[in-house]
């Protein structure tokens, strides 16, 4: 069973997203906080299998809170699952430790996926958000220190990934494990 917790400050949204959550097979919520400070000391004391993180929330943002959440439970998987698909908040979240970034306009069918993957320890990101991703690597001045630089391989995968391609498909392509 993965235990899921919802860290989002919209009650109808909160509600909404522990039915189709508690609907699918396999998972069930074991809690949900409305801020993210609340949602730090839930996870630290319920410690869920994934985390369902918004960005903007009043007393804490979600930035902060899977930071936070990171250095208390160094091994959470947190999704970030917002409306937010700016690079600012993109990259934010997957510094402070997020295991994937969805946006809320995503198919229930997409979030249960999201969930069952990064449970098992891969990292999934709305097609959209690999996209930005990808061009930041491109645009990346080779010059800088902080430059990111990838392999040959490393770059397929994540131009394949930014084509929505999933990990199976990606492995399949390229005669690699899924792993």
């Amino acid at each position: 069973m993965i235990r899921v917790a919802i860290v989002d400050d919209q009650p109808l949204f909160t509600d909404g997203l522990g039915r189709i959550v508690g609907a699918q097979e396999g998972m069930e919520v074991v809690g949900v906080a409305h801020d993210g400070e609340s949602g730090v000391k839930m996870c630290a004391e319920l410690r869920p299998d994934v985390i369902l993180m918004d960005i903007n929330m009043p007393v804490m943002d979600g930035v902060t809170a899977t930071g936070k959440i990171r250095d208390i439970l160094p091994d959470a998987k947190i999704l970030i699952l917002t409306v937010h698909a700016d690079d600012v908040h993109v990259f934010q979240g997957i510094k402070a430790g997020a295991t994937g970034y969805l946006l809320k306009d995503c198919t229930p069918e997409d979030l249960s996926r999201a969930i069952k993957t990064v449970h098992t320890g891969d990292t999934i990101m709305a097609p959209e958000i690999a996209r930005k991703m990808l061009l930041a690597f491109e645009e990346a001045d080779p010059e800088q220190p902080e430059a990111p630089s990838l392999t040959k391989r490393e770059l397929d995968i994540v131009t394949a990934f930014a084509r929505g391609r999933g990990n199976k498909q990606i492995a399949r392509d390229l005669s690699i494990s899924e792993k």
